[in-house]
């Protein structure tokens, strides 16, 4: 289904009212309905963090959601940066590290 070729990943700053919401419980399940792997966690600053591998399309509608969160969130902004690293395995977890 995906092409690795055209995978991509990305570390995202999420900033606003993020924390305390279920951000990082509603992010697991939509990056689990597109089919992107990474993971998502808490940092000390208040902000999210995730990182989210897919292709183009996924990455978008990904992005897109992650710019308003859940009902509850609310999201002042998003810095995304291009990932160089390793990919993560498939599936999408909550970071507690």
């Amino acid at each position: 289904m995906n092409d690795e070729s055209s995978m991509q990943c990305l570390k995202v700053l999420v900033s606003g009212h993020v924390q305390g919401v279920c951000f990082r419980h509603f992010t697991r399940m939509k990056a689990r309905e597109l089919g992107i792997s990474g993971w998502v966690k808490n940092l000390p600053s208040g902000h999210v963090e995730a990182l989210i591998c897919g292709t183009s399309a996924q990455l978008d509608a990904m992005l897109a959601w992650l710019a308003h969160g859940p009902d509850n969130a609310q999201v002042s902004g998003c810095k995304t940066r291009a990932f160089t690293g390793p990919a993560p395995s498939e599936g999408f977890s909550i970071s507690y590290k």
